[in-house]
């Protein structure tokens, strides 16, 4: 496994709640920063959250602060991005990926096929 891989993304009502889950390799991403990315239909990727290696620090789009929450669990090589109150804005392709940096630039091509959800109405 050289790419993370993303799981847990579905069909979900608008208010609902969903868990995804990112496996990465270690060897590879051992003591990075680990983030969340998603590109609904017609947009750009864009940053959703971002957890640091030893989980001390953690960071938010605005537009899901207090809604979403990331965690991961280095002995299993997972990161966790927990939804909920989706809405219709949650739709997109979820991508998971080191970031860098002050600003949590996910570094270039380095996330999984992704996982998607897709929030119902």
């Amino acid at each position: 496994q050289v790419l993370p891989v993303e799981s847990g993304g579905g069909l979900v009502q608008a208010g609902g709640s969903l868990r995804l889950s990112c496996g990465y390799s270690s060897e590879i991403f051992g003591g990075s920063t680990m983030g969340w990315l998603r590109q609904a239909p017609g947009k750009e990727r864009e940053f959703v959250a971002g957890i640091t290696w030893n989980a001390g620090r953690t960071k938010y789009a605005d537009s899901v602060k207090g809604r979403f929450a990331i965690s991961r669990d280095n002995t299993q090589k997972t990161v966790y991005l927990q939804m909920s109150s989706l809405n219709a804005e949650g739709t997109a392709v979820y991508y998971c990926a080191p970031v860098y940096g002050s600003d949590w630039r996910p570094q270039f091509g380095a996330w999984g096929p992704g996982t998607q959800v897709t929030v119902s109405s």
